[in-house]
């Protein structure tokens, strides 16, 4: 996993989110970096969400993973 992805992972968090995340331990930021990759690869909803906005496919990949680690 690179710094970048987990940047963009915490970018694309809310600011609340983001804090609470990056107290985390950095393994664990990086797994959650990793299951947001893996949703925006995944799910076709976020493909055409992400060609009218990146920033809001991001934030909606983000918002999955965060409601499956608390759910």
């Amino acid at each position: 996993m690179t710094t970048d992805s987990l940047t963009r992972f915490l970018a694309a968090l809310d600011p609340e989110h983001r804090d609470a995340i990056g107290t985390r331990p950095r393994e664990e930021q990086e797994r959650l970096a990793a299951a947001w990759e893996r949703e925006l690869e995944a799910d076709d909803e976020l493909d055409t969400l992400d060609e009218l906005s990146p920033a809001a496919a991001e934030a909606e990949a983000a918002r999955r993973v965060l409601d499956r680690e608390t759910g």
